[in-house]
């Protein structure tokens, strides 16, 4: 009864009210159900070993062992070791109005919404922007699209009230209402209530994105023309006419060519123009890269622009919160697998034969390998991401409807699947929990996928309890 009763709280509520009747229905359901710390364990389902006997598959759920991921990647020199060191704190600092907070947003930390399994990660088990709304955003409605145990979601409008194009992020909060909000600042929530014009996107993890990044467009390039056993064609894997290549979408920067990567539908060229612009977007702080409000109301918009820039002195730099942003992600390990190779069971072994065979690997490229970088534990590093970083039509089910550089309303990114072991919500939008469910929105209407997923529900029982557990091992 949980979620219906969120539900009905959430679509008038304000945040103040709505904080102590969530909090009592918690306390309700935890003293009849389940501890606080056992929490996770609603979204964990039974691990399935022992393939003997088995009639249906399952996703084994989430790996609850040490999180493997949120270090600083190996064979960084001094220097760059102190620099992740100092970074790391910057991304998970809480801003307020006077450093630049709104005055739209949707969150008031670049942690809080890449924070699971560790720093860095995507959301986790509770929604902070349901939990913390009291706080940051009193006065404010939490729209019905967030709960307390949801994904943590950005929200886009797909059309304008003339019918044009939008497809950009609408902040859920105001800072109208809280201590810090500036004299004569009275901005009001969009209007949430038409979800039919409305996408919603949940956060990427940034894991090892350094290595991404350091990705050469050459290697993409040519691994999206390869097709040695014909998969690709055989199993309906295209691409368009403007980019000539079989394995789809090659989304680039109309300025330089070169191929864009980050992002839902990889709309983002670098991590520094990623950072900025989530720095902006997101959490409505200006900086040296998009040093523009998005808010026109001069009473809200008070700072000093940009309000995150680098300091500079005679002989010396204070970086801004943007480069100190790129120098974390860029720095951040990638997530570990639970095993490798002959290490892993049987069942994992097989699990990772069969995503070849099948044709997830076709999109989901397993690893791809780095140029040449002035820093050397980016150098020439092979990378174990399982993605070709370029975009495919998905069809109708995942289509948003929104179009990103030369992604169109079906197109998305081969999401990376390093650490989906450790990965509590799925797809863009964070609408399933559930690995199976997943898998099978792949499959609609002229969607590249269709033969892979057709080729997963032929499987037999065992051989998909493989596959699960293969890729819950990631």
């Amino acid at each position: 009864m949980l979620p219906a009763t969120r539900k009905a709280l959430v679509h008038s509520v304000p945040v103040n009210q709505l904080a102590d009747r969530l909090e009592k229905t918690f306390l309700t359901f935890v003293l009849c159900t389940f501890t606080f710390n056992s929490i996770p364990q609603l979204f964990a389902q039974v691990r399935v070993t022992n393939q003997t006997g088995v009639t249906r598959a399952r996703d084994p759920g989430l790996r609850f062992s040490s999180p493997g991921a949120g270090a600083p990647i190996t064979g960084l020199t001094a220097g760059e070791l102190n620099m992740f060191t100092k970074a790391a704190p910057i991304f998970s600092e809480v801003d307020a109005v006077q450093n630049g907070l709104g005055p739209r947003f949707n969150l008031d930390s670049c942690s809080g919404c890449h924070a699971y399994p560790a720093v860095g990660g995507s959301s986790p088990f509770k929604n902070p922007q349901v939990a913390t709304a009291p706080t940051i955003a009193p006065g404010n409605t939490i729209p019905a699209f967030l709960s307390a145990y949801g994904p943590i979601r950005e929200v886009r409008f797909v059309t304008n009230p003339d019918g044009t194009a939008d497809g950009g992020v609408h902040d859920i909060f105001t800072i109208t209402g809280r201590s810090d909000n500036p004299p004569g600042c009275s901005i009001e929530q969009p209007d949430f209530t038409d979800t039919s014009n409305m996408i919603f996107r949940i956060p990427t993890p940034i894991f090892g994105a350094g290595l991404i990044e350091s990705i050469p467009d050459w290697v993409i390039r040519a691994n999206l023309a390869a097709d040695p056993a014909g998969q690709k064609s055989q199993n309906g894997v295209r691409g368009q006419v403007n980019v000539g290549f079989i394995g789809g979408t090659v989304n680039t920067n109309p300025n330089d060519g070169g191929i864009t990567r980050f992002g839902w539908k990889a709309q983002n060229k670098s991590l520094t123009v990623f950072g900025g612009e989530a720095y902006n977007v997101e959490m409505g702080v200006t900086n040296e890269v998009f040093s523009n409000e998005r808010e026109d109301d001069p009473d809200c918009a008070k700072n000093t622009l940009p309000e995150s820039d680098s300091g500079f002195a005679v002989d010396s730099v204070t970086p801004s919160d943007v480069a100190a942003f790129r120098a974390f992600m860029r720095f951040l390990a990638p997530p570990l697998p639970s095993c490798t190779g002959k290490a892993c069971s049987a069942s994992i072994q097989n699990g990772h034969a069969l995503a070849s065979q099948i044709g997830c690997l076709t999109c989901h490229t397993e690893t791809l390998t780095t140029g040449l970088s002035s820093t050397p534990a980016l150098s020439q590093k092979p990378v174990n991401l399982f993605s070709d970083l370029a975009v495919h039509h998905m069809g109708t089910g995942l289509a948003d409807g929104v179009t990103q550089g030369s992604a169109g309303p079906d197109e998305f990114r081969s999401a990376p699947l390093w650490g989906l072991g450790q990965r509590i919500f799925f797809l863009h939008d964070g609408r399933t929990k559930d690995l199976i469910q997943a898998i099978k929105a792949h499959q609609s209407s002229n969607s590249e996928a269709n033969q892979a997923v057709s080729n997963f529900q032929n499987l037999s029982p065992s051989q998909q309890q493989d596959l699960l557990n293969f890729l819950r091992s990631l």
